[in-house]
């Protein structure tokens, strides 16, 4: 594999303008989450204003992952139509229509703002990875670093603005309508990357498939298995560690280590991947916490929550980082990254929407936690082994090439 040129670089020459273009990045990556994770904590204000049930509620949660998954599929058709400038652009517009009809006071008007919100964001999930790689070649740990911080960063505003907001305007309204302007904001620093030379359509028209890619399967369940366990644990750590005994305080605060630990690993491990011929020493630890973290829970989750929350919080970020970085490194053009990033991002989230219900089910079914935890510890083991499969420094082939 050589190395990205000068002339691969469209900013070559032109630190404005490569300065606008990372604000531009990073600002839709903060828009990612903040729009649907700040539902969460004005559960009762919402169900109560919309007159919905618990489990009607859950449905503004759980069909964006849905949504993940089904649209994730579709990116890589649009990108040989319109430039990923364009479409990011257009993302950004429906991520805004969509949390302005969550705000209309009518079930079925939300869960169309749902819908829309999801797909737009599950759009940029998939064309930011290959946007990275074609606007900073030489650079692509450094900028999957910060662009998977902020995507973090954008989750945890989301979350800590929401009862202040709520607070000082007196409605759940102004909290989420937050995540209707910032879009907005965003869009006024992508105009100018419409122009930019050297990044718009394909130069090769033709559909990149990659389903016979066994580089790609693996990477394409490293990234499901680890969607799979954060979603399993930001849901049911609480519950686990309550019925352990903790407190709500206690259960509360080791379950907020999970982001607030995750964010350097967000950022140092992509940039670390990108400076490896290959990162088996990365997937290694990685699992070694992820791995300890559940094992403690199953071992004695009360003994030290939050050490095992800290481990946990190490594994979710650093296999998010490098599942990311892996879009970008084991792809060779926009195409084919886009084409990656779309392929496992549709597994991973369909997969990670499964998570948090079979372990419900199997704590239902069992009455504690110990096999759910048993089956997170063999996960984490398969896991283990698509990252290491994934981590070889060889490059995904399309389908057509072979």
């Amino acid at each position: 594999m050589s190395a990205p040129s000068v002339s691969d670089d469209p900013f070559y020459g032109r630190p404005f303008v490569a300065a606008l273009a990372v604000i531009a990045l990073l600002l839709a990556a903060a828009n990612l989450r903040g729009g649907l994770v700040v539902v969460g904590p004005l559960v009762e204000q919402i169900r109560e204003g919309l007159n919905i049930s618990a489990s009607a509620f859950s449905l503004l949660t759980t069909l964006p992952l849905i949504c993940f998954g089904i649209i994730s599929l579709c990116v890589p058709a649009l990108s040989r139509r319109w430039a990923p400038q364009t479409l990011a652009i257009g993302g950004l517009l429906i991520i805004s229509l969509g949390v302005l009809l969550r705000l209309v006071n009518n079930y079925p008007v939300v869960l169309l703002g749902t819908l829309l919100l999801g797909a737009a964001i599950a759009l940029l999930n998939v064309l930011i990875p290959g946007l990275v790689k074609a606007f900073f070649p030489r650079k692509v740990g450094l900028m999957t670093g910060l662009y998977s911080v902020t995507l973090s960063a954008g989750a945890g505003l989301g979350v800590y603005l929401a009862v202040p907001l709520l607070e000082r305007f007196g409605h759940w309204h102004y909290p989420v309508a937050l995540w209707a302007l910032l879009p907005v904001l965003c869009i006024l620093f992508w105009l100018p990357m419409v122009k930019v030379k050297g990044v718009g359509k394909p130069a090769n028209p033709l559909k990149v498939s990659l389903w016979r890619s066994k580089i790609a399967w693996a990477i394409t369940f490293y990234m499901g298995l680890q969607s799979f366990y954060f979603y399993s644990m930001a849901t049911w750590l609480p519950k686990i560690l309550l019925e352990s005994g903790l407190t709500a305080h206690d259960a509360g605060t080791a379950t907020a280590l999970i982001n607030l630990v995750s964010i350097p690993f967000n950022f140092l491990v992509p940039i670390m991947a990108a400076r490896m011929a290959n990162q088996r020493t990365l997937v290694l630890g990685i699992f070694l916490a992820s791995f300890t973290g559940i094992a403690g829970l199953w071992w004695q989750p009360a003994t030290a929550p939050l050490l095992w929350a800290s481990l946990i919080g190490i594994g979710c970020g650093g296999a998010l980082s490098l599942a990311l970085s892996f879009f970008v490194l084991r792809a060779t053009n926009t195409a084919q990254a886009t084409a990656l990033s779309a392929m496992a991002q549709s597994i991973g989230y369909l997969l990670a929407a499964t998570g948090p219900a079979a372990l419900g089910l199997m704590r239902d079914w069992e009455g504690g936690w110990q096999t759910a935890l048993a089956l997170m510890m063999v996960l984490q083991c398969v896991q283990l082994v698509c990252g290491l499969l994934a981590s070889r420094p060889v490059n995904v082939v399309p389908d057509q090439d072979k």
